[in-house]
């Protein structure tokens, strides 16, 4: 959805890059709710909370870094 919102707004191949770059912070605002959710409410502690929190971050985040560098780049 950020890349079409970026191909919209952007009209060219930078644009949706750039969509797609804007992906990653609001992913992470939502793995990090998904976290304190699994905190605060699922009593679990942060310990076992994080290696969870990186993994749902990183591989969605890692490939959209990935893809949005070959369109710029390739």
């Amino acid at each position: 959805m950020f890349a079409l919102f970026g191909k919209l707004w952007g009209g060219d191949i930078a644009g949706v890059a750039t969509g797609a770059k804007a992906f990653i912070p609001v992913w992470l605002a939502i793995a990090l709710v998904n976290m304190w959710v699994g905190v605060t409410r699922a009593g679990y502690t942060v310990t076992p909370e994080l290696p969870i929190l990186l993994v749902v971050f990183i591989a969605p985040a890692a490939l959209v870094a990935f893809a949005a560098w070959r369109l710029t780049h390739g």
